[in-house]
């Protein structure tokens, strides 16, 4: 066993899951139990905490832990001094960066922040929103919102500022985005002393190749097919390709095997066109990482 460890915060709560899946794409198997915010993780190096993503960047600027993942929102929130490694989207749904967005009501008189003037926000990032106002020259009061905060600006507050991806749950709730605040992603952030320690800064390297790797592969798929040489330029022109797609001689004479990686999202427009420019037993595969 290596007696050198690097202490891990993932986000506890929503991006929990998503998380660990993610890790589990990059080849670090993690078992949480409800019994315990340590989880077990199959690397011996690594010592994972579960802490909420509000915390996690005071966390890795103290020291407790080495590194972390956790939102651009809350770094900015906390004002934490840490290192940032490296940006990632985990939303395969929707491929979007969260928004902070300032919102009220579909009815309401206020158009800019600035109708906002002695009035009163509920939000749960309190440093953001006055940050915010003073920047626009607004005087507004601020409170924390322990959660409910959609419901609050029909009620209980003359506005909000709330996360948002698509906006659909805001509309829902029959709200109305005035002003975006800060767009957020997560990031992998690390302690400036742990990232001037030779051994940590590498391992956290590592940790970031293999997960941007994995988060690459989410939205591609790779390609096999066959085709006669005298088709190949006609099917190479129909090809977007990541690189040069991989060519190689099949023991069938006049015939090549072709592989490549493309977007998933352009499979099902390019695979007739593939067809019809002669190429033969075609496989689609999933991939675990891409790494360029």
């Amino acid at each position: 066993m290596s007696d050198k460890k690097l202490r891990f915060g993932l986000p506890k709560g929503s991006l929990q899951d998503a998380t660990i899946a993610k890790m589990a794409k990059a080849g670090f198997n993690i078992q949480v139990s409800s019994r315990s915010y340590i989880p077990y993780v199959d690397d011996d190096e690594l010592e994972i905490r579960l802490i909420h993503a509000q915390e996690i960047s005071r966390y890795v600027e103290h020291g407790y832990l080495d590194c972390g993942i956790t939102g651009h929102d809350w770094i900015v929130e906390n004002g934490s001094n840490v290192h940032e490694v490296g940006e990632f989207l985990f939303s395969k749904a929707t491929r979007q960066p969260a928004r902070w967005v300032l919102c009220v009501p579909e009815n309401s008189p206020v158009r800019t922040v600035r109708d906002l003037k002695g009035k009163r926000i509920a939000t749960e990032v309190v440093n953001l929103t006055k940050k915010y106002l003073r920047k626009h020259g607004v005087k507004a009061e601020v409170e924390f919102s322990w959660g409910a905060t959609e419901v609050k600006a029909h009620e209980l507050v003359d506005a909000i500022v709330e996360l948002t991806e698509t906006g659909s749950s805001l509309r829902a709730n029959k709200l109305r985005i005035v002003d975006t605040l800060l767009t957020s992603t997560p990031r992998l952030i690390a302690n400036h002393k742990a990232w001037k320690d030779k051994w940590k800064r590498q391992k956290i390297k590592t940790l970031a190749l293999l997960l941007k790797g994995a988060l690459e592969a989410e939205t591609k798929v790779g390609l096999k097919m066959n085709v006669a040489e005298k088709d190949l330029p006609k099917l190479l022109k129909s090809l977007p390709a990541l690189r040069n797609p991989t060519i190689s001689s099949l023991s069938q004479k006049g015939w090549v095997a072709v592989e490549t990686i493309i977007d998933e999202h352009i499979v099902r427009e390019i695979i007739p066109k593939l067809k019809a420019a002669g190429a033969e037993g075609i496989i689609e595969y999933p991939l675990n990482k891409v790494v360029y």
